[in-house]
């Protein structure tokens, strides 16, 4: 597959995952400075890795909070909780990816992606559990 093939199909996954108006801001944002690493993430992240059939877009979307969480890059967490509830991972999925955060990457780390989380989910509508 050539690499504007490869771009196309990462702009069909990326648009999928992330959503129009994500991707839309982000085309809006490239200048020259950036355009390079732009086509790079569209052609290598989302045309080459997101597409393989190895694993679903659920999975990827797990495994990608998980990392997202434990290396404390809270905007692209943000990002990807969104994404991940596009991509019909639950809240609840969502609660348990960030408690096997806490174990293996440590408590720190998950109480910020926590707390990342929650806003995001409550800026999406959907609800969290809170106790009296």
């Amino acid at each position: 597959m050539d690499d504007a093939a490869r771009h196309e199909g990462g702009m069909q996954v990326r648009r999928a995952v992330l959503g129009d108006a994500h991707v839309d801001g982000a085309v809006a944002r490239t200048t020259e400075f950036t355009a390079d690493f732009q086509d790079f993430i569209t052609r290598y992240a989302w045309g080459d890795v997101w597409t393989r059939p190895g694993l679903d877009r659920r999975t990827r979307s797990c495994i990608t909070l998980a990392m997202l969480a434990a290396l404390g890059h809270e905007q692209e967490l943000g990002m990807h909780v969104r994404a991940a509830l596009r991509n019909g991972v639950t809240v609840a999925e969502i609660k348990e990816v960030l408690l096997q955060v806490g174990v293996y990457a440590g408590v720190p780390a998950a109480n910020r992606a926590f707390a990342v989380a929650q806003e995001v989910l409550a800026s999406a509508g959907e609800e969290t559990a809170t106790r009296d």
